[in-house]
């Protein structure tokens, strides 16, 4: 037999090795040098021992990757992240995201954090409201209102660019919005003609009285636009609003706020000589006006 000398390099530290033996699984193991399943050695564990020849062993070590929820434990002898990834079939899309560089070199008890990243496009449909419009009609007693035309919700379609990490939502971007279906209003006609105290809002005022009463009508007179009443203020038709009539201060007080059904809400402002007992006597601006109105019988509610 010949005596054979060679070199053996374990993770760069140097040994020199003497041995008869031919092959090299024979002449490490003559020398306790044990080859581990993961440990890379050059030239191959099962070649024959060349006398003055070089033996580099690298020798694995353990990390842990955590790839989303589950841990792996791994042993590897490669030379950084990269390969290691390579060599364990453990495949990455452009966007996944890595704790460490690729390109660290791996040390014992190394932890590698990988997350896979997923882009999806979805596209979610919502709805729109409708809106309400309503309409007035003097011809209706502010009683009445009526639905002629039924609202019908709207549909708006968003497209979103979602990112999940792990499997978790953790990014969304509005890529496109279209409106593929017009909502349509919901169109409500409510009268105004002045029949019982109710607010503009539709709903019917208190009231501690009703007063039948017979009603007549003034307006400026001597070619004046504006008149006053028996309290000094000016008076007033508002529609709107308050308008100020003449009343028997005996039987409706003075600042009385009332309705007065065909003409509205009024004030209790003024007076007359022929307003005695349950009369009225209407504002207008102007005598056509009041001649239209001429004499009615109506109801008086005195409001609450």
């Amino acid at each position: 037999m010949n005596i054979k000398t060679i070199t053996v390099v374990i993770d760069g530290n140097q040994t020199k090795l003497i041995t008869f033996k031919n092959s090299l699984d024979k002449a490490l193991a003559e020398k306790n040098i044990v080859v581990g399943p993961k440990d890379k050695i050059e030239p191959s564990i099962d070649s024959k021992v060349v006398n003055k020849s070089t033996v580099t062993i690298k020798r694995a070590v353990n990390i842990t990757v955590q790839v989303a929820n589950e841990e792996k434990d791994i042993l590897s002898a490669e030379e950084d992240i990269d390969s290691m990834l390579k060599a364990e079939g453990i495949s990455l899309n452009e966007i996944d995201k890595l704790s460490l560089p690729k390109e660290t070199k791996l040390t014992e008890g190394m932890k590698l954090g990988i997350v896979k990243v997923e882009v999806k496009e979805l596209t979610e449909t919502e709805a729109i409201d409708f809106s309400t419009v309503v309409k007035t009609n003097s011809s209706l007693a502010n009683t009445q209102k009526k639905i002629v035309q039924e609202g019908k919700e709207g549909e708006k379609k968003t497209t979103f660019k979602v990112t999940y990490e792990n499997g978790k939502e953790v990014l969304r971007d509005v890529v496109n919005q279209i409106v593929s279906k017009q909502p349509k209003e919901k169109i409500i006609v409510q009268g105004t003609y002045p029949l019982m105290p109710v607010s503009r809002g539709g709903d019917p005022m208190p009231y501690s009285k009703v007063i039948k009463a017979r009603a007549t009508a003034y307006s400026p007179t001597g070619g004046r636009t504006t008149a006053y009443t028996a309290t000094g203020r000016k008076a007033v038709r508002n529609p709107e609003g308050y308008s100020t009539i003449a009343v028997d201060p005996s039987v409706i007080p003075y600042g009385t706020k009332l309705f007065v059904q065909g003409y509205g809400f009024a004030i209790a402002a003024d007076t007359g000589s022929a307003i005695i007992g349950n009369t009225i006597d209407v504002f207008f601006d102007t005598k056509r006006e009041a001649l239209n109105w001429a004499v009615k019988h109506v109801n008086v509610y005195v409001l609450k």
